[in-house]
């Protein structure tokens, strides 16, 4: 299964943002990777470099690959409404994404590794494919065997109260997808324009 496995601290600091864990690497060095990455004097970024960033950002954020992720960018510009917002949409609505959503893991690589060892069910059935899209009112649970499982019950933190697009039930463990969210509830830093006017050209 191709996912970026690379260092982690890395990815933050080229875009100075904890994407990929807690942040705590930036409060030591937030300067950009490489052996000159404080000192170095870096030109203005061009127009397409900027909105480059912007997707690779958006990227290593969800966890897709540029396949899976021009896939996705294709499928938001067939829908109706601004395509940015369908996007954000299509990004959100992904299992491994609605698991982390739920607070049934930690991180998303970690809701990606739960789906895939087939530890989430979906409506009563165990779907192990993190880039399920899932509709509004799909139901997601911990299969049975797993809400015994000690190691995955160490992983529940529980929901975010700000994120009001998904249900979580402590005591079923069982989590509801409600509906799509509005792209200001969502709290990534992501500016989806850049990205459509990356793919537009």
């Amino acid at each position: 299964m191709a996912r970026y496995t690379g260092p982690k601290n890395r990815i933050c600091r080229i875009f100075g943002e904890p994407i990929l864990g807690s942040g705590k690497s930036l409060q030591k060095n937030s300067n950009p990777p490489g052996q000159h990455g404080g000192t170095r004097k870096r030109k203005t970024a061009s127009e397409y470099a900027v909105q480059l960033k912007e997707k690779q950002k958006a990227k290593y954020t969800y966890g897709l690959l540029e396949k899976q992720f021009a896939n996705t960018y294709v499928e938001a510009a067939r829908l109706k409404g601004a395509t940015g917002e369908n996007l954000i949409k299509l990004l959100e609505a992904r299992l491994d994404n609605t698991v982390y959503r739920l607070g049934i893991s930690p991180t998303r690589p970690a809701a990606r590794q739960l789906v895939s060892h087939k530890h989430i069910m979906v409506n009563g059935e165990v779907v192990n494919i993190p880039s399920y899209t899932l509709k509004p009112g799909d139901v997601i649970e911990l299969k049975p065997k797993s809400k015994v499982n000690v190691t995955v019950i160490g992983f529940i933190r529980g929901k975010n109260p700000r994120i009001n697009w998904v249900d979580w039930s402590e005591k079923d463990m069982k989590g509801t997808y409600i509906s799509h969210p509005e792209r200001e509830a969502v709290p990534e830093n992501i500016k989806e324009q850049l990205i459509v006017e990356l793919y537009s050209k």
